[in-house]
């Protein structure tokens, strides 16, 4: 059996309207996608093999995501992280385009009403951005406490949802 670190890492770069996204994945699924601003920038490692055709699936969907054309993401997704983090970033991904929820929320929503704060630590431990949604939960009072891309980034992505989100009405 093949350990995770022995998983042969590809990347490359996608252009976006937030500039350009780093992407990793491996032979399982989409492991990573970092936006160029924020706390702790991401850069690939001496390891990872750059592989720009190995996206095509992941380009064509954030294109789509970023004309405002498609509201989920149909990926194989394989983040790595606690069974914890893994519960949260799974309740992201139910968060509807153009919508938000509390780190209260999240935490009620995964069986752990008290852990608002845990849930506040995974979600800024969230390996792959925009595709899990962590752009989407807000503080209790509506407010846009961090993100690990910049706070000024989770603005236009929700506004961004905002401005498509009547489109899909139906």
């Amino acid at each position: 059996m093949i350990t995770p670190e022995e998983f042969v890492m590809l990347y490359t770069y996608i252009p976006s309207p937030l500039g350009d996204l780093l992407a990793l994945r491996d032979e399982v699924g989409l492991t990573g996608l970092y936006l160029p601003t924020g706390k702790h920038a991401v850069t690939p490692k001496d390891s990872w093999t750059r592989d720009d055709g190995a996206f095509d699936d992941l380009r064509a969907q954030l294109a789509q995501y970023f004309a405002g054309h498609r509201r989920e993401f149909s990926l194989p997704l394989h983040p790595s992280g606690t069974a914890f983090q893994l519960r949260v970033w799974e309740a992201l991904r139910d968060i509807p385009y153009g919508e938000t929820a509390s780190y209260g929320a999240t935490a009620v929503a995964i069986g752990t009403p008290t852990a608002s704060r845990a849930v506040g630590m995974a979600n800024g431990q969230n390996p792959i951005s925009i595709v899990v949604p962590c752009h989407r939960v807000i503080g209790a009072a509506g407010a846009l406490t961090g993100y690990a891309g910049g706070l000024e980034a989770k603005q236009w992505l929700l506004a961004h949802e905002a401005s498509h989100a009547g489109l899909f009405a139906g």
